[in-house]
Formats: C-alpha cells, structure tokens, sequence
C-alpha cells in the first residue's frame, strides 16, 4: 500500500461514520472483468473492490504459470487425479481428521490435506513439502493481507486455505464466508456458476420462520405464502467462471455456487483491515444469537457468561478471548514493522509482504476495533488477567502508533 492510498482507505472510513462497511448502498449491475495484470495495481483493488466491497472476475492470465494449472490438470482441461493421487494420496500423507489426508512438518503455502474420491469434494490446504515451494501457487498481490491465514499460521494449528473439486452437478448451499470473511477462488480447471446477494439482499429470501433457503434456485422460493417477501428480493448477479480465472468474494455476500464441469479450485478465506469491524459486529451477533438460546437458564447455571462464550467457540470456531488474542498477534507484528521505521520497513517487513503505509493503515484498523471491544460488557467480563499485553495496554500502544504515524 502506498501513501495515497492510504489516505485514500482511512478518508473511506472516516466517511462511514461507524456504519458498517460494505452493509448497504445500491447494489451493482454487474461483476467487473479484470483482464491484464500488468494494468492493475494493488491500489486499484483497493479503491474499486475492496473499500466499496464488489466482487470482481480476474482473468486467467493472473494465474497462467501456476504450477497446479501445468500438474493438475490433463492435457484435456480435465482434473488429472492419478497425479494427484500419486503426490497426495495415501501413500504420500497420513490420514487426518474426517477423513481428510493431511501431511505433518514444515508448513508453507501449499496443499497439505486432501481426499482421493473424484466423485466426493477435494478438500485440501497446503503441501508441507519445502521443495515445492512455488509450485502451486503465487498468492496475488491483492489478496496478500491476509490476517487470518497470517493468526492461524502463527498458532500452526489450523487455517482458512482449502481446495474443493467436483463432478458436474455439485454445489455449496447459500451462505455467506465465515466470520464475513473475504475470500478468493481460483479454478485450476473446470467452470463455476455464482450466484451473487449483496449484503441485506438475504433478508427477503428468508422463509415465514425466519430462516435463509438452503437452495436459491428452488421452486419452493416461489411460494409466496412461505416466503413473504420474496416480492421485495432482488435476482441475483450471476457469473460464470472459467478455467484458470480467479472471483474475489466480498465481505457479507451470500452466495451459491455450482460446478458446471469437473472442477478443482483453490480457496482462501481471508480478514483484513478492511473487514475487521465487520468479523467483530459478527461475533457480537453469534454472541446474542447463543445468549438467547441459553437465557432460561441464566439464573441456575454458574458462570453463565463463561459458558455462553464456550458454546459460541464450539458453534463459530472462535469466541471473544481468542478474537482478542487474533487482534493481538496482528497488532504486535503491525507495531514491530512501524518501529522499524518508514525506510526499513519498505526494504525488510518481517516477510509479511507489507510496507510501511500499510501497517499503519493496519494499526489504525486495529485500534478502531479494540477501542470498541474493550467497552462491550461481555468482553469486560472474560478474565483478561493473564494476557500480556492487556487490553488497556494494548490499545494504548495502538493508539500512540496512530498518533506517530498520522502525518508519515
């Protein structure tokens, strides 16, 4: 990120006065093609993607000397899977949780977990492999602060990088990314129909009780007497994805997807400074929503507030603690690139891939969240006593970095 835009991201901010990013506004009439790289930049994301939250298409030329499009894929354009078998089938990795084949080791940025079944969905994330290194993929640039693969990286537990496959036919149900993540898919082969709902356009999908479809291309959408407000919805943006293109996925946008062909694609779910107040108002969501379920029993059950925070970690994969601790690992490295000073960190980022500007843009972000979230009376009631730094702590250290850094 660059000064200007910079300045650019925080003005866009500021002008949302504390409304929630991406929630609103008309929804575009169509998903935008990106055919060169050469003739985009990560500003360009930035300022006609990312802040305004639209999907975009990026050409497959973006991803034309990835080595999985060369070694996945038959000569045909079909999944070539006696070579995915023969690199990570069983005899290669170990057999993992739910049936899924997963490599211990050295992590890096590849492929590590897989199922061999073509008629099933491959699930996979990196290749421990060191010597492989860059024969998968090349993250692009717009997608590079990447703040949740960067947190569950630093834990070497777990991450949001996954490979799906699948016969003609298959399809993910309407949803929206986990915790109103980003995320980006590119096909290594095969097409892909989208089904595109701006932020707000689920409401009128939901059913008399309340609930979203599972399927938007039902007939059972129709019924008028099951969903009331179907009359207020909207159709869909709808695109079709080539082989080798890669769709970028706003934050809060539900969609359906559906292979048209035999199709493997690689994923990633992704935060960042952009969407993190979005990830927060979330968690606070997923809070109430258990809170709810709970509350007859709120008077009988000891640590009440504790185990409503349990069950939300076990429903949501995280609760307020551990999104402490993901500000935090964040925040820390985002302090150690601005203490390096604007030159240093411009030629040595720690091998984030950030520059100075955008750690401060990052900081900003950072503080603006966790000034909210150390005021929120179920945050205040978590036992903070062993966290080094506390909160307190911590938001002051971000706010001075603010401070030092509003005029560089």
């Amino acid at each position: 990120m660059d000064r200007e835009t910079r300045a650019f991201a925080e003005q866009h901010f500021r002008d949302l006065g504390g409304q929630l990013y991406g929630g609103g506004g008309q929804a575009p009439s169509g998903v935008a093609f990106i055919k060169e790289p050469a003739t985009f930049s990560y500003a360009d994301f930035v300022k006609a993607f990312l802040l305004p939250n639209r999907p975009c298409v990026f050409s497959s030329a973006f991803t034309e000397n990835w080595g999985s499009r060369r070694r996945w894929v038959t000569p045909e354009g079909k999944p070539d899977f006696e070579y995915l078998l023969q690199k990570y089938g069983p005899n290669k990795k170990g057999r993992g949780r739910h049936g899924v084949l997963q490599s211990g080791g050295h992590r890096e940025r590849h492929l590590s977990r897989i199922f061999v079944d073509e008629q099933t969905l491959l699930e996979a994330q990196r290749d421990s492999s060191a010597e492989d290194l860059g024969d998968v993929f090349t993250l692009p640039v717009y997608f590079s602060s990447d703040w949740l693969n960067e947190f569950w990286d630093a834990l070497d537990v777990d991450d949001y990088r996954f490979v799906y496959a699948g016969p003609p036919g298959t399809w993910s149900p309407f949803h929206a990314d986990i915790f109103r993540s980003f995320s980006w898919s590119a096909n290594i082969c095969g097409r892909k129909k989208w089904l595109f709902f701006p932020p707000g356009q689920e409401e009128a999908l939901r059913d008399c009780h309340g609930s979203l479809p599972y399927d938007v291309t039902s007939p059972k959408l129709l019924d008028t007497r099951l969903h009331p407000m179907l009359q207020h919805s909207s159709p869909p943006l709808e695109v079709t994805q080539e082989a080798g293109e890669v769709v970028f996925v706003p934050s809060g946008w539900h969609h359906q997807v559906h292979n048209l062909d035999d199709t493997i694609s690689i994923n990633h779910n992704w935060v960042n400074g952009c969407n993190l107040a979005n990830m927060w108002h979330f968690l606070q969501q997923e809070l109430r929503a258990v809170q709810q379920e709970v509350h007859e029993w709120r008077d009988s059950m000891p640590d009440w507030h504790h185990h409503c925070q349990v069950i939300m970690r076990s429903c949501s994969g995280i609760n307020f603690e551990e999104f402490y601790h993901f500000l935090k690992v964040i925040a820390e490295r985002r302090l150690l690139v601005l203490g390096q000073g604007s030159e240093a960190a411009q030629e040595e980022n720690i091998g984030l891939g950030l520059g100075f500007q955008q750690a401060a843009f990052d900081v900003g972000r950072l503080a603006e969240v966790l000034a909210s979230m150390v005021i929120h009376p179920d945050f205040q009631r978590v036992d903070t006593s062993t966290f080094s730094p506390g909160p307190e702590e911590l938001l002051c250290q971000l706010q001075d970095a603010v401070a030092a850094t509003t005029t560089l």
